[in-house]
């Protein structure tokens, strides 16, 4: 009766799309520094008011009633189910423990990935299922947040969470019986600053990234002070001792890692999202000291098998540079420089008894190179063309890597010191065929005349005559690349006709971490600039026009994507805008919202309020623009972003452009982020997403024969 009186109360003059449920206006001012701005919409920001929970069901259930009507639908979900639930595995997180490598393995058609060991990338027939959610969960409604196996081999510490929410226990596994332990250690990874684990030395125990408990701190700062404690196996939890973290900041982010015979422990501290990070290091007498400051610029680190520690710092290099510091100094000022910056971007690297592997990144592809120990360059390693180096692992002085591309899956192949490689078996076959497509590069040239690189995925027989349906898809934050990656149900965009492109806007780290920080905090109009660039770019090249452009992107990517539209509503013909964040004045009020600071900045400077004031979506929405038709998705769980986010957006343009638009709002109740999502789910958002866009760009969708 309750829901049925709130529906009663809003039947009254208001703009709204046709079929779409009324909202209610019940205008909020706030004065920020002498700026008042008004807020229409701030009632939807409550979930646990039933008003807006009804809203937002009846919001879903338009959004069903308009997407399941879609031409084709059915039979896009028909092509998609046939690509997805395609019977190859793949293989990630790589990483050699005593006997055994460990992996994360995906086989369709089961929801989750599961844990396996096996002996050799040439034998995945002597594979051991250890740790399997779909098990646990037979729904998918469980997954695997991350693994740490002890540094024999002989345990394995697992992150388990429910439904996108990355609230993670973590539990131990016996490896050789394969049973599970007692241990069951609450709330060490979050959704916001994420959690860790390194084991001891001897495999007694780990320590482990430790948010507060109900009771220690009020209830606004659960997800905020993480801290780190020690947990022995058999030992209750209640008694597990305090190590460090005390100092750490606020909105602290940690990872852990033990040297190989686990005489030391890093801890890699970063302040929130904005990419500083200082360095702690546990030495053999139990101390923990601090070997670098935010200042110091570096931002991870890796052992060598002798316990030496190395560091990547940007440090008076932007690209970055690797230090070596000897096994248990924290002096910085005696590290050794040992790989010099270069031309293209220090992705990653792994230390090898004789070697040292890095990863570059240029410009979004990737490049591998073998250094001897002291840095001189040993080999060119051969990859994919075009392509990104997904993950890397030692085995003895070879190395382990994942290579992939937009038309090839990921395979694990083996790099030799003197640069022979071999592709090993955990190799995925691709479920479509992709040799009549290809990929090209593009170059746009953004506001303030900086270069864009984008890669542009098509097929090969496309006549650039200015009429095909586009997508074109980017991130722009957190020094987050867009890279290279085989993702199979693309085929069924370009088997019917269309063209899709990736944007390497700044913001990410394509070219270092320069490229990241002239995209954030008070120049993150740049972002913006970089990608409107990449659209008119493909409009210019023939490939398409304003009505057949559609721009897609996910969290800061919706971001993106909804000021890309409140900026030039005329270019674009569709948006799809997955967990996204639009009004910039109150994110930093959620949980998460408050790590986004050092990235996004916050309201209470005067010079970063007028930044975020100038592009925030939500505050740039006018009445009677024309907006191109968008289809927000959000999921309910999301540790990330408030849903509120879509929901104050979607109420907003629907008044702006009345039965004139279209602004669909789809809220999974089964899903967070898109972190963890089972198979089903992306499943069912893909074909949401591509019959809500062949209908808007004018595509009659055609099966395969």
């Amino acid at each position: 009766m309750r829901r049925a009186l709130f529906f009663a109360a809003l039947l009254v003059p208001l703009s709204a799309t046709p079929g779409a449920p009324p909202t209610a206006k019940k205008p909020v001012t706030d004065d920020y520094a002498g700026v008042e701005v008004r807020d229409d919409y701030r009632w939807l920001e409550n979930w646990s008011d039933p008003a807006v929970q009804a809203w937002s069901e009846a919001q879903n259930a338009h959004a069903r009633a308009v997407l399941d009507g879609m031409p084709g639908f059915d039979a896009i979900r028909e092509r998609l189910q046939q690509i997805a639930t395609f019977q190859s595995p793949s293989y990630g997180s790589i990483v050699r423990r005593g006997r055994w490598l460990f992996a994360l393995k995906t086989e369709p058609p089961r929801q989750q990935p599961f844990l396996v060991v096996f002996e050799s990338p040439d034998r995945p027939e002597s594979e051991k299922v250890i740790a399997d959610p779909n098990a646990i969960d037979p729904k998918g409604g469980t997954e695997i947040d991350f693994f740490v196996p002890s540094l024999d081999g002989r345990r394995v510490a697992v992150s388990l969470s429910q439904g996108g929410s990355e609230a993670g226990d973590v539990s131990v596994w016996d490896v050789e019986s394969g049973r599970k332990l007692g241990d069951v250690v609450p709330r060490v990874n979050g959704g916001t600053a994420g959690g860790a684990v390194a084991w001891s030395a001897d495999g007694s125990g780990f320590f482990y990234t430790r948010y507060p408990h109900a009771g220690e701190r009020p209830a606004a700062d659960l997800d905020f002070f993480q801290q780190i404690y020690f947990h022995r196996l058999g030992a209750p939890v209640a008694d597990d001792p305090y190590a460090v973290g005390t100092e750490f900041p606020r909105i602290a982010e940690t990872t852990l890692a033990s040297s190989e015979d686990g005489r030391f422990v890093l801890a890699t501290v970063k302040n929130g999202d904005g990419g500083e990070a200082a360095q702690y290091l546990r030495t053999p007498d139990g101390s923990w000291k601090r070997v670098a400051t935010d200042a110091d610029d570096a931002a991870h680190g890796r052992f060598g098998p002798d316990g030496a520690l190395y560091l990547l710092s940007h440090k008076s290099a932007p690209r970055g540079r690797i230090l070596r510091l000897e096994p248990g100094s924290t002096d910085l000022s005696a590290a050794k420089l040992v790989v010099p910056e270069g031309e293209d971007a220090i992705d990653d690297f792994v230390v090898t008894p004789h070697r040292i592997w890095v990863a570059d990144i240029a410009g979004g592809p990737s490049r591998l190179r073998c250094l001897a120990a002291d840095g001189a360059p040993a080999a060119r390693i051969s990859i994919l063309p075009i392509s990104s180096v997904s993950g890397m692992a030692a085995s003895g002085d070879d190395l382990l890597f994942e290579n992939q591309s937009d038309l090839e899956p990921p395979a694990w192949y083996r790099a030799t010191p003197d640069g022979k490689v071999a592709k090993t078996r955990l190799a995925r076959r691709s479920p479509v065929d992709f040799s009549d497509d290809e990929v090209v590069v593009e170059s746009a040239t953004s506001k303030d005349g900086t270069k864009v690189p984008m890669r542009i995925l098509k097929p090969k027989s496309l006549r650039l005559d200015g009429d095909h349906p586009t997508l074109l898809h980017s991130y722009g934050g957190y020094a987050l690349s867009e890279r290279p990656a085989y993702e199979p149900m693309l085929k069924v965009w370009l088997e019917q006709g269309g063209v899709w492109a990736d944007a390497s806007i700044r913001g990410g780290s394509e070219y270092g971490e320069s490229w990241h920080r002239s995209g954030r905090l008070t120049v993150k109009q740049n972002v913006f600039d970089d990608f409107v660039a990449c659209a008119r770019r493909l409009i210019e090249a023939k490939y398409t026009r304003p009505s057949r452009l559609a721009i897609e992107g996910w969290s800061n990517g919706g971001l993106l994507v909804g000021a890309a539209f409140t900026q030039h509503p005329e270019l674009f013909g569709a948006v799809v805008a997955h967990v996204g964040i639009y009004d910039m004045l109150r994110v930093e009020l959620s949980p998460n919202g408050a790590f986004n600071i050092t990235e996004f900045g916050t309201v209470k400077n005067p010079a970063q309020f007028a930044a975020l004031y100038a592009y925030s979506p939500y505050h740039h929405v006018t009445d009677g623009t024309a907006y191109p038709p968008i289809l927000f998705m959000t999921g309910a769980n999301d540790p990330r972003v408030d849903p509120m986010q879509s929901r104050k957006m979607t109420a907003r343009l629907q008044a702006a452009r009345g039965p004139e638009g279209l602004f669909l709002l789809r809220t999974s109740a089964s899903s967070g982020h898109g972190i963890g999502s089972s198979l089903d789910e992306k499943i069912g958002e893909q074909t949401d997403v591509y019959a809500f866009l062949f209908d808007r760009l004018g595509v009659r969708y055609r099966p395969l024969r």
